[in-house]
């Protein structure tokens, strides 16, 4: 790339504005050098933020999810650049490697140990806010979405064209496109249509030498790679190319909750038989937390079990009666509307206007600021007495704010090859358990205690869910697993949790790592290495 003029002004300026320690960087030229690389060194200006920066702490924290990376002691970037332009990524990917600083790029901040974000050693984020726009083409139902972009950003602008078209995206709104997809995802409509990353047709990438690609110019393989293998370890994707599926103008939701005392587990047992077994057009799950008993005041379990169905109540009754009897459910417990508004109604703010879609930095009130997560699959339905097991677990104090979901898996999931994607969960999963264990700001005294019993919780599961690998879902990322928590991305070490999240599909990843990558300029402490 030719370097654009460079004034003598543009150096005074930038030292200026960011002016800081230059000591603080391994190399007192990157600034420099970010300015020359950029086809508009007064427009770079504009998007680089340094620690002395009077917006430095507001850009950093306005898309971090999980406030249990928000500390004082959390390691904090150098730079932050939010580009508006491909060559500002460009630049940033160049100096950096030139100068020795490791890149992490954010596209939303859900990541849930904080490594789109967090580093311990000197790095620059890449922050993908700017670039967010959302391209809907109904006729040949397609969409062009930016790795910037909200999930809700592209499900608003998709309903404002179409009542019968949407994407099989995830349930929470606010994550982040480019890492959502870059996972595999997986939501409300991957039964019937697969997981996110099954439905991309295109993409727009960066790679470590500033190349843009889309899928003819990277190959098939490279393509394969990032619909699943993770984000922050083969380059930069700015765009996806998404299919487009068909819904109906209606959908029926319903959320049926029952007790301990009022025969929980039974059902939940039962349910592990039903579930999976369902039409490709029903979404199950169960959601289970601990309550106040209002009877005597003792803490008790509650089970909700919430779906969604691509069809009509009229439809849906029958169905229901017929497969799950035992859960009674009512024409009173369901309620039809779009897709869309499934959506907010699965987000627990049914009260909401739709526009809330495209409120990136809201926080529902029902989700803890502070979490852990981890996640399991289900091959063989667990017994009575192993998921009381668990649910005493959840009485604990300890575990006041923790949440555990059951996904169904069946469907089309059963019918599309584990290595059609790196993500590999497919055929012989009942369902999916996720675990959020969570805390509140004036509670963060006991987060290791929480930390402690989610790790307690995940060992009582061991003989219950799958082995050899014991499998785990990327998108919740875990670095329990495998990691060392410093940054050693060596295969051998890398091999442990990446055939926990990509099975067999671990190698063909590195494979491709190889290819594309070879000297690791993308890492993280979770990504595919080279070999």
């Amino acid at each position: 790339m030719k370097s654009p003029p460079f004034s003598f002004l543009i150096p005074l300026v930038l030292a200026a504005l960011f002016s800081f320690s230059w000591a603080a960087l391994p190399h007192e030229t990157f600034l420099h050098c970010l300015s020359l690389r950029s086809n508009d060194s007064s427009s770079i200006s504009r998007v680089i933020f340094t620690r002395q920066n009077s917006s430095y702490e507001s850009v950093l924290e306005a898309r971090i999810r999980n406030l249990r990376f928000n500390s004082s002691d959390t390691p904090k970037p150098l730079v932050i650049v939010t580009p508006t332009q491909i060559s500002h990524v460009q630049a940033t990917i160049y100096c950096s490697r030139k100068h020795g600083l490791q890149t992490r790029t954010r596209s939303g901040g859900h990541d849930y140990e904080g490594l789109s974000f967090v580093a311990r050693v000197p790095f620059v984020v890449i922050d993908l806010f700017n670039f967010r726009s959302v391209d809907i083409d109904v006729e040949n139902r397609v969409a062009w979405v930016q790795a910037g972009a909200i999930l809700g950003e592209l499900y608003y602008r998709i309903a404002e064209k179409s009542r019968t078209l949407a994407f099989p995206g995830g349930v929470f709104y606010t994550i982040g496109v480019g890492g959502y997809i870059s996972g595999g995802g997986f939501g409300l409509l991957f039964r019937k249509y697969g997981t996110a990353g099954d439905n991309v047709v295109d993409v727009q990438f960066i790679d470590v030498n500033g190349r843009i690609l889309d899928r003819e110019s990277m190959g098939e393989d490279l393509f394969w790679a990032i619909r699943g293998g993770g984000g922050g370890s083969f380059g930069i994707v700015l765009a996806w190319k998404l299919r487009l599926v068909p819904v109906p103008e209606n959908v029926t939701v319903f959320s049926v909750s029952r007790t301990l005392e009022q025969n929980a587990t039974e059902l939940i047992h039962r349910w592990q038989y039903i579930a999976p077994e369902l039409p490709d057009e029903v979404y199950p799950s169960v959601q289970l937390r601990a309550i106040n008993s209002t009877q005597d005041g003792r803490i008790t379990v509650v089970a909700s079990f919430i779906s969604m169905f691509l069809g009509s109540i009229d439809e849906l009754l029958p169905l229901m009666e017929q497969r799950f009897p035992e859960l009674g459910l009512t024409r009173q417990d369901c309620t039809e509307m779009s897709w869309v508004q499934s959506i907010v109604f699965n987000n627990g703010i049914q009260n909401q206007p739709l526009e809330i879609l495209l409120n990136r930095t809201y926080r529902n009130p029902v989700i803890t600021p502070y979490y852990k997560i981890k996640s399991d699959y289900v091959k063989q339905p667990i017994s009575e007495t192993g998921l009381n097991g668990l649910f005493s677990r959840l009485t604990e104090e300890v575990a006041s704010s923790t949440v555990i979901i059951l996904f169904a898996y069946g469907g089309i999931m059963n019918r599309i090859p584990e290595n059609a994607t790196p993500f590999p969960h497919r055929a012989g999963n009942l369902y999916k358990i996720f675990y959020n264990v969570g805390w509140l700001e004036d509670d963060k005294v006991n987060a290791e205690r929480r930390i402690d019993w989610a790790r307690r919780a995940y060992n009582y599961m061991t003989p219950f869910v799958s082995k050899n690998p014991r499998e785990a879902y990327i998108n919740y990322r875990d670095l329990d697993i495998g990691s060392n928590n410093i940054g050693d991305t060596s295969y051998e070490q890398a091999s442990i949790w990446g055939h926990k999240y990509f099975k067999d599909n671990f190698n063909r990843l590195v494979q491709v790592k190889t290819k594309i990558d070879p000297e690791n300029f993308f890492k993280h402490e979770q990504s595919i290495p080279p070999r």
